[in-house]
């Protein structure tokens, strides 16, 4: 990559006066923070409804959870790609894309007679998810001047931690109130709103390009991400079928389709890479890889890839160990968690500020020290833990987690110049998703073959998962090391006032 093509990252310069953005810009900022919340709010009600809906349609766990795998599926497909598309077409054509998708899906889950419809619904609406962080990111990029950016991803953090603080208890008392059809029905008019609002106000930020889609590389890129997230869902998925010749049955398949799926999964990204490699050449690559010819970014991106192994596999092994072992409430395992998430969305924007001013050290390294502390911490929870230490255990690590996401975020993509601002938020939501994937699957396996083999030991039930719960998080620990090294190395790109060229 050429020299202009990156960022320096080297210090700062005089920030103008004046307002950050213009009137129009503002509302296209504001718009896309909305739509983002409404998405990933849905995204975080379904897991309370699974056994719910067990129920309700009559329908097996293991058909239940294709209701989040196929979600979690469908972004992993296409986030990938919308690095190309957010080049190919406009800001204002992919949000009323991106919000027609999600609403159509809202629409038919909320109206689904039965379980096929409400599958089919669940991958609309990730299809328009999928497309909605990475054209907020893009567009922030894009509209936003570098001095001022840390402030505004502040503000994207508020969305991407108050949405999964609230959707569990909302969607907890949509069940035990109207049923969960409504999960669906209180968020379609937000999102039906949101289209229309943004449909009269957004317009097009940026220049598009006429480069026509390469059709192998979708395919390749949807059978690579594809089989990696289906592959690692199927970890420990012979669990939960019985005991005797039945068990034996169900883990064997599902070992031979865990096996299967990653082996293609791998050829599959491995053919795609080489691929983007040759096509970059001409500016014609479905997502570029040249991204990670800046260090910065890629430092970045590495951090990134430790933190959402870490932070998301010990996040869904927490409620698991509060309910199996401690014996406490779905509903309490929330109120748990709650502080922490709300405290680090109020948190974000003055740690944007802090980014803006002071860089990306001044936030990364203690909130690296927070983090793995904090996962140093959660080795030691029992069956005898008391709730409240685990609630003020969670909030430190929130906090830790807030000072870590915003600097990366910005760091990442203020590190790239403008052209590669799309496939940069492309990269970062594919990391998240498949790393995210990679810590889930670990670490509940993790926990659950411990505490199976200690049970089988003869150690008492609830001894042997927190056995099991304190090996996860040791696991959880250990990936994290990494942070503490990463947070020294990564640094804010110099601050280039608009018009100037990218080597000032």
């Amino acid at each position: 990559m050429a020299a202009t093509d990156i960022h320096p990252v080297t210090g700062n310069v005089s920030v103008p006066a004046g307002p950050i953005l213009k009137p129009e810009e503002s509302r296209i900022i504001w718009l896309l923070l909305g739509a983002a919340f409404v998405a990933i709010l849905n995204e975080t009600t379904m897991g309370v409804a699974i056994p719910h809906l067990i129920g309700d349609l009559g329908i097996t766990a293991v058909a239940a959870q294709w209701l989040t795998t196929a979600f979690m599926l469908t972004m992993a497909v296409i986030i990938p790609i919308t690095g190309f598309l957010l080049r190919r077409f406009t800001t204002r054509a992919m949000f009323i894309s991106a919000m027609s998708l999600f609403s159509a899906g809202t629409l038919i889950a909320f109206l689904a007679p039965g379980f096929e419809v409400l599958l089919v619904a669940r991958v609309v609406q990730a299809s328009g998810t999928a497309i909605m962080m990475p054209l907020l990111m893009t567009t922030l990029m894009t509209i936003v001047p570098p001095y001022a950016r840390g402030r505004m991803m502040g503000r994207v953090s508020i969305v991407m931690s108050l949405a999964p603080a609230i959707g569990p208890t909302l969607s907890g008392f949509l069940l035990d109130t109207v049923g969960w059809r409504w999960i669906f029905g209180i968020v379609l008019p937000i999102a039906l709103v949101a289209l229309a609002v943004g449909a009269r106000w957004i317009h097009n930020i940026g220049e598009t390009t006429k480069a026509p889609i390469d059709v192998l590389s979708v395919i390749l890129s949807a059978f690579g991400f594809g089989g990696l997230v289906f592959g690692l869902s199927q970890i420990g998925g012979g669990a939960g079928h019985g005991t005797g010749a039945d068990a034996a049955a169900a883990g064997a398949a599902s070992q031979l389709t865990l096996i299967i799926s990653l082996s293609v999964g791998a050829i599959a990204l491995g053919l795609f890479i080489w691929r983007q490699l040759r096509m970059q050449r001409t500016d014609d690559a479905l997502l570029d890889l040249r991204v990670f010819r800046s260090v910065n970014f890629s430092l970045s991106i590495g951090q990134m890839t430790i933190l959402s192994l870490a932070f998301f596999g010990a996040i869904t092994v927490l409620p698991l160990y509060m309910q199996q072992v401690l014996q406490v409430s779905a509903l309490e395992t929330g109120l748990v968690v709650l502080p922490g998430s709300l405290a680090m969305g109020l948190a974000g924007p003055f740690i944007g500020r802090i980014y803006d001013r002071y860089g990306t050290r001044v936030l990364l390294i203690p909130g690296s020290i927070i983090t793995v502390g904090m996962l140093w911490f959660y080795t030691s929870l029992n069956q005898f833990t008391p709730v409240w230490v685990i609630a003020i255990a969670q909030t430190v690590l929130s906090i830790g987690l807030a000072l870590s996401f915003t600097p990366l975020f910005t760091a990442s993509l203020g590190s790239l110049a403008p052209k590669f601002y799309s496939y940069g938020s492309a990269v970062l939501g594919t990391i998240q998703q498949v790393a995210g994937a990679v810590g889930i699957a670990l670490l509940v396996t993790v926990m659950s073959s411990v505490a199976a083999s200690a049970e089988a030991s003869g150690t008492e039930a609830i001894a042997a998962g927190a056995q099991g719960a304190q090996t996860a998080f040791l696991i959880a620990a250990i990936i994290s090391l990494p942070l503490l090294v990463g947070a020294f190395l990564i640094r804010k790109p110099a601050d280039s006032i608009e018009g100037a060229p990218a080597g000032h």
